[in-house]
């Protein structure tokens, strides 16, 4: 038996305490549309979560570990003791994100404290870091303007369209009556072929997330531990994938119960989009040896799916012109009557699919959230089935009041707010927190 120095045990031991939270929280949000409409249950998509997170982490996931544990400060300063400070202080991102029930960002966090460490030594790779810094400032803002166009131009036509069924039996069921001993999947008999096709897509874009995560997560895990010589990168990534997968098959259960805290509201199609815009964001910046939060990109590309789809009761010429005229803020008050006037808010995702009080406006397909606690149980898979495509008025032809009328909040302000604020908080704190410690101690 190998003896492991009681250090070393220490590191890996944080090293698992964060990768397992980082399996407990990412499993929700990339399986929750699958596991919500009974496509696979909550074992297969732990296992299949697993699967592709390993692979993303064992490709492009290298580029974000050789940054977080030789770029950002040389691999020199990484010794043992430090690497455990390091990942303790991405360990209490995640405990923030737990207390206040905010998807703080691992990635930012642990970045912040390697260049609390750089500052304090004197190491900073200052190139290094302003781009890091640069892409949290980008992909935010790319994911919004992707959703806005998507929003404005494309969403209200996909909806009309397409329709993703929750079927109460799952998409493929165990038939157990034959003559041998085995069961045999049989696909439920409800499912149509756009059915089938629904969900296929809806797994595919599961497993980009997972890919995407594996990938962006595995180094906040273990960079310190390989920079400093303790694992190599493939026993590395072997380690965080691994605690990952530990969490996915047991805390995620629970997260995969309430789909996912970012998603509960939105319409399947929504958050397709939303994930698969999220994914791409942070596949690339992966490859790139970028760490960024898929949070992050993912929430941002929500608002700017609400805004676009609220946008569609005025015409660019219309506002433009007006703007000139009047100046941009009052550009929405000359097209529209005040009283009229829509808040360009993510709530417009759901009035765009009917999720709405009023009985003259019945929805047109389930939440996420719904399809996760059964509130949509008196949708039949055969009225899903059944759906025609709906006609999709032109820009500038909607109402406003037929766009958010009595819609629920999907996005609190107040809540909204709290969430910028821990994003932007922890990893300050982790910075100043890593700095004073390093100064101090070190």
């Amino acid at each position: 038996m190998i003896a492991i120095p009681a250090l070393l045990a220490v590191g890996l031991l944080v090293a698992i305490f964060v990768g397992y939270n980082i399996g407990g929280s990412s499993t929700g949000v990339a399986f929750g549309p699958a596991v919500g409409s009974r496509i696979v249950g909550k074992a297969a998509a732990a296992g299949i979560f697993t699967a592709f997170a390993l692979v993303g982490g064992w490709t492009i996931g290298r580029n974000v570990i050789e940054t977080m544990s030789e770029g950002i400060v040389p691999q020199s300063q990484f010794t043992l003791a430090v690497s455990i400070v390091v990942l303790f202080f991405a360990g209490g991102g995640l405990l923030v994100s737990n207390v206040f029930g905010v998807p703080a960002s691992t990635s930012m966090t642990a970045v912040g404290a390697i260049a609390g460490l750089g500052i304090a030594t004197n190491t900073l790779d200052e190139q290094v870091m302003f781009a890091i810094l640069a892409a949290w400032i980008i992909a935010p803002a790319v994911a919004f303007s992707v959703g806005l166009v998507i929003g404005r131009y494309v969403y209200p036509h996909l909806d009309a369209r397409i329709s993703f069924t929750r079927f109460q039996g799952g998409l493929v069921r165990l038939d157990r009556s034959g003559s041998g001993h085995l069961p045999t999947p049989t696909l439920n008999e409800n499912a149509a072929p756009r059915d089938v096709l629904g969900a296929l897509i809806v797994v595919i874009i599961a497993c980009y997330n997972a890919f995407s995560a594996g990938a962006s997560n595995a180094a906040n895990a273990i960079a310190p531990l390989v920079g400093n010589g303790s694992i190599t990168a493939s026993q590395g990534i072997v380690l965080a994938i691994a605690a990952i997968g530990v969490g996915s098959f047991t805390i995620a259960r629970r997260t995969l119960d309430t789909i996912g805290e970012g998603i509960t509201d939105l319409p399947i199609l929504a958050a397709m989009i939303v994930s698969l815009v999220g994914a791409t964001i942070i596949t690339v910046l992966s490859g790139l040896g970028i760490p960024a939060s898929l949070a992050v990109s993912m929430t941002s590309c929500i608002i700017g799916l609400g805004w676009g789809r609220s946008s569609r009761v005025v015409t660019l010429a219309e506002a433009t012109s007006v703007a000139l005229e009047k100046g941009g803020a009052e550009a929405t008050d000359v097209v529209l009557k005040k009283e009229d006037r829509p808040e360009f808010s993510a709530d417009a995702i759901l009035a765009e699919s009917g999720k709405s009080n009023s009985d003259s406006n019945p929805a047109r397909g389930p939440t996420v959230g719904e399809l996760a606690t059964g509130e949509d149980e008196d949708q039949t898979e055969q009225q899903d089935t059944e759906r025609e495509p709906i006609e999709v008025p032109g820009i500038g032809e909607e109402e406003p009041e037929e766009v958010l009328e009595e819609t629920p909040v999907l996005f609190d302000r107040v809540a909204t707010g709290r969430v910028v604020f821990l994003w932007l908080l922890t990893p300050t704190i982790s910075t100043i927190g890593s700095y004073t410690i390093f100064v101090l101690f070190f």
